[in-house]
């Protein structure tokens, strides 16, 4: 069973269908696959912690739908591109809290080129000089901004695998080497693919050779 989570800095103009390519390549493999949607930044009720909220309600949906579609919740993997990959990576930590209000277990998360540190992509933007989806992601509780960052809620205690193209502009890699190198000082159980010639985008696309990487580490959590 997949999850997927689109990416698109939390903006509104990205939708789901983003991830519809990569959903339709794995229902064709034989995965059962849940591509959900969530409010965004300028929608109501959207960004920290409404968005989030919505990640959380949509995977609890399965508990419904299992018996409707036989779907075995014992193996679900979540898959997460971009933001979505910040998103899937919140997922597992909630894993570790007491009286969690995630009722689906999670047995391991894919993050392609995933924002896995708020507080990185933050300042590359900065330096940039461009206006930071992470600002108005946060909004006006920039304060929460270590409890809505993946790699400050480390260790997740499940299964990750960090698959992060070295040609990406958007998210550089260095967000997955470092997330990487701090979850494995705690020791989790993560693994960190870079792929030389891949772009933001080419992790998500089912036709580029980057994708077969995508679809072995999903069988290999399976």
């Amino acid at each position: 069973m997949v999850v997927s989570i689109h990416g698109g800095f939390w903006q509104s103009k990205y939708g789901l269908e983003e991830n519809e390519p990569l959903a339709e390549d794995l229902a064709k493999r034989g995965f059962a696959t849940w591509n959900i949607e969530y409010r965004r930044i300028g929608e109501e009720g959207g960004a920290w912690p409404g968005t989030f909220h919505d990640v959380v309600s949509a995977v609890n949906h399965l508990d419904e739908l299992k018996d409707t579609y036989q779907l075995d919740l014992s193996k679900v993997v979540v898959i997460g591109h971009s933001a979505g990959g910040h998103l899937a990576l919140l997922l597992g930590s909630f894993l570790n809290v007491m009286d969690s209000p995630l009722v689906v277990p999670i047995k391991g998360i894919i993050s392609l080129a995933g924002v896995t540190d708020l507080g990185q992509m933050l300042q590359i933007h900065t330096e940039r000089g461009i206006t930071s989806p992470v600002t108005a992601f946060l909004g006006g509780l920039m304060e929460e901004l270590p409890i809505a960052s993946p790699i400050e809620l480390l260790p997740l205690n499940v299964n990750q695998v960090l698959i992060h193209g070295e040609l990406d502009r958007h998210v550089p890699v260095s967000l997955s080497v470092d997330y990487h190198r701090r979850a494995k000082e705690l020791g989790d159980s993560v693994r960190l693919i870079t792929l030389p010639e891949a772009d933001h985008f080419m992790v998500v696309d089912p036709t580029s050779l980057a994708w077969k990487t995508v679809t072995h580490s999903l069988e290999g959590l399976i």
